[in-house]
């Protein structure tokens, strides 16, 4: 499913709107405080421990945390423990989908694109669930991210399609992300309030 365009704006003011927003959002959570941040995160670990394990996944997929955004490498490391695997987006070219290489505690890191951390020589491998950064969201299970569309790109290209979970605070709620045919919804968002489950068609 894609999202239905919103044709309040047009486009090159919708563009602005979002690159406005998503400004605002960012500065909103990291105002909210390194403290506020902690608390909120441990919350949606532990509603994250209501929908994971999923029966048959093998390899989740997540974000560094960027910007303030929750942290969910406590969750990624049990999920480690239990026996699971891990991976790291890591973008090759611009506007094209991103590979996914495996991440543990051991592995050598280096730098990637924003400057965010990835793994440096590990394979690459096909998430069967991915945990996604939120800078907005709205209701209905869209998501702003950072404006590269690197994740919208990439999960249309995964066959099976993972189960995508947005990972945010409750601060970056929108009534609407006013989403476009390109934006994918998210199955289920997770914030410190709690879990919200989506139906999206394919």
């Amino acid at each position: 499913m894609t999202g239905v365009p919103d044709t309040a704006l047009p486009v090159d003011d919708l563009a602005a709107w979002r690159k406005q927003t998503r400004a605002d959002l960012i500065e909103r959570r990291l105002a909210a405080g390194a403290a506020d941040r902690q608390r909120w995160g441990q919350a949606i670990a532990r509603h994250l421990g209501q929908v994971l394990p999923i029966s048959d996944a093998r390899v989740i997929g997540f974000c560094w945390p960027y910007k303030g955004e929750p942290d969910v490498l406590p969750v990624v490391r049990r999920w480690i423990e239990g026996g699971g695997l891990a991976a790291l987006p890591v973008v090759l070219q611009p506007r094209s989908p991103m590979i996914f290489r495996r991440w543990a505690p051991d592995v050598a890191m280096t730098v990637g694109v924003y400057d965010i951390p990835i793994p440096r020589d590990t394979e690459s491998l096909r998430p069967d669930i991915l945990l996604i950064p939120l800078t907005g969201f709205d209701d209905a299970g869209y998501r702003l991210g950072y404006g590269g569309g690197f994740f919208d790109r990439t999960v249309v290209t995964l066959n099976p399609r993972p189960l995508m979970i947005g990972i945010g605070f409750e601060l970056s709620r929108l009534p609407s992300i006013r989403p476009q045919p390109h934006d994918q919804p998210v199955n289920l968002i997770v914030t410190e309030a709690g879990v919200c489950r989506f139906r999206h068609s394919a």
